[in-house]
């Protein structure tokens, strides 16, 4: 067993963990299928959200921490339902009421409220691949409406058929008594108006492999379950497919529990062995809201992309899946800070540590080398006391504080430096209040002044930061945290701030002497 493997098989980082369950469900044997199949879900009756994106990432952290400890062959499959019923229009798309005529149909049938694709769920489709691509996430796009069509399913379909009472056996205990009066497993696709139908089914015939139903309009009507004439509720849809595709491992969010328990006995009544699942916390926006597709609160992917670069979205993910997180946009600069912390610790790591780094998970056992010289926070900070508009402003500072740094040999904090300026106007500048010291403020910022005045220790951010520490000190500051809160609101406009030394030596000396004393003639409020 090699070293890599070796230390896989003992990590503790949660990529690993469900790796290892993964292989146990496979007795470190190669499926019938001839590899190991993820599967991540997704139901395109909405704009694709940042949950989606996570659900993939986390499931290729599995995967490639799979591959780390086994050279079973893997495949990943994000599967998107595109083949339900269209019951609720979100509120944050455009032609509401062409939508609103839309209602019933499946999701591959209603009209592209933005006039690019053939319909709404190929829209959000394109749109989900296109990011996911972006990433470079190594996939297999799957669309329920293809598989059910084409026959994929039919087998599958026709053994639901045939075990239809144990899976009513299964699904009537979790419904109300109004909806076990009407629940059938399955949801035929009117000939009539091509609406997916909530309907009892009637009569059931195995051999002919149909159902027969009633129309709204009181019509009997007699389908095959295969071929896309019908769609599989949501929980025995879910089972049908792990067991017709051999899915091994799926997660999803604890808001899905009870779906992946009725599932997994639905996936076992149809003749297979449910995944291996995982089920994780959900994503919550600014007010402690669920984040959904519906409402479209919280963030989208491309918002989190505005500001800072994809690495730091994956890195986020990768961190405590089993957690509450929320997902709004001052999670960002923490983020992108803490990756590149890990990225600076990696080298210096051993395999032990690095396989327990979110880094070695983001990049496969191969991350690359942090040119971020100026954390992104002290980016922020810096273009708040700019006023700065564009990169450039900020670069002028940048050299001087890390004269071999350029655009060109640090690609990753040019970036940085342009999503800074870019989050700084849109969120800090709006927010920022400015107060005037009291007295006891002000005569610890005049003698600030006075000793950065007669300051000759160059631009070393420590003993800046000792100087100012001190000057706290000497001024009864107790805690001296209330000093540098000072600092802060009355020179940033903030509550929280960088480290004060740092940002002295990034900003300069002469310039916080000015903005000190200009914040002291009541110029910044």
């Amino acid at each position: 067993m090699s070293e890599l493997r070796e230390a896989a098989m003992n990590s503790k980082a949660w990529p690993f963990e469900e790796a290892r369950r993964v292989l146990k469900r496979l007795n470190g044997k190669t499926p019938d299928k001839g590899y190991v199949l993820f599967q991540t879900g997704y139901g395109p009756s909405g704009l694709p959200h940042i949950g989606t994106f996570g659900e993939v990432a986390r499931t290729t952290m599995v995967r490639r921490a799979f591959e780390a400890l086994s050279d079973i062959p893997t495949k990943l499959i994000c599967f998107s339902d595109d083949m339900d019923g269209f019951r609720k229009v979100p509120g944050n798309l455009p032609n509401q009421e062409m939508l609103a005529e839309d209602l019933n149909l499946p999701l591959t049938k209603v009209r592209d409220p933005f006039g690019t694709h053939e319909g709404f769920a190929q829209h959000n489709n394109a749109r989900l691949c296109a990011f996911l691509d972006s990433f470079g996430f190594e996939y297999e796009f799957a669309s329920s409406t293809e598989y059910y069509t084409s026959g994929k399913f039919d087998d599958a379909l026709l053994t639901a058929l045939e075990r239809f009472d144990k899976i009513m056996e299964i699904m009537l205990p979790t419904l109300g008594a109004e909806r076990q009066a009407t629940y059938s497993p399955f949801l035929p696709i009117s000939p009539k108006t091509g609406h997916v139908l909530q309907v009892p089914t009637l009569e059931r015939n195995v051999e002919k492999g149909t159902i027969v139903y009633e129309e709204p309009d009181g019509e009997r009507v007699e389908v095959p379950v295969t071929g896309g004439h019908v769609k599989l509720q949501w929980k025995p849809d879910w089972g049908m497919r792990w067991a017709a595709l051999g899915v091994d491992y799926e997660m999803s969010g604890k808001d899905l529990i009870d779906s992946v328990t009725q599932s997994s006995k639905i996936c076992a009544a149809l003749g297979a062995r449910p995944p291996v699942s995982l089920s994780y916390e959900l994503f919550n926006d600014e007010q402690g809201q669920k984040i959904s597709k519906s409402k479209g609160n919280g963030l989208t992917m491309e918002e989190w992309l505005a500001y800072a670069p994809p690495e730091s979205l994956q890195y986020f993910m990768y961190l405590k899946p089993k957690t509450a997180k929320r997902l709004y946009f001052d999670v960002i600069p923490k983020a992108v800070d803490e990756y590149h912390q890990q990225l600076r610790a990696y080298p210096t790591q051993d395999l032990k540590a690095q396989l327990n780094n979110p880094v070695w998970h983001l990049h496969e056992g191969n991350p690359p080398e942090s040119k971020m010289v100026v954390p992104f926070a002290m980016l922020l900070n810096l273009a708040s006391v700019a006023a700065a508009e564009d990169k450039d402003a900020l670069w002028g500072f940048i050299k001087r504080y890390a004269p071999d740094a350029s655009p060109k040999t640090h690609a990753d904090l040019d970036a940085a430096a342009g999503y800074a300026v870019k989050y700084y106007n849109d969120f800090v500048k709006p927010q920022k209040t400015y107060r005037l010291p009291d007295d006891k403020e002000r005569a610890a910022m005049q003698d600030l002044v006075e000793r950065l005045k007669a300051w000759d220790g160059g631009l070393d951010g420590d003993a800046l930061q000792s100087m100012v520490f001190a000057v706290g000190k000497e001024h009864g500051f107790e805690p001296l945290r209330d000093w540098f809160k000072a600092l802060y609101e009355v020179l940033l406009g903030a509550s929280q701030g960088p480290r004060f030394g740092g940002f002295i030596a990034l900003y300069g000396v002469d310039e916080t002497v000015a903005v000190i004393e200009k914040a002291l003639a009541g110029g910044l409020v």
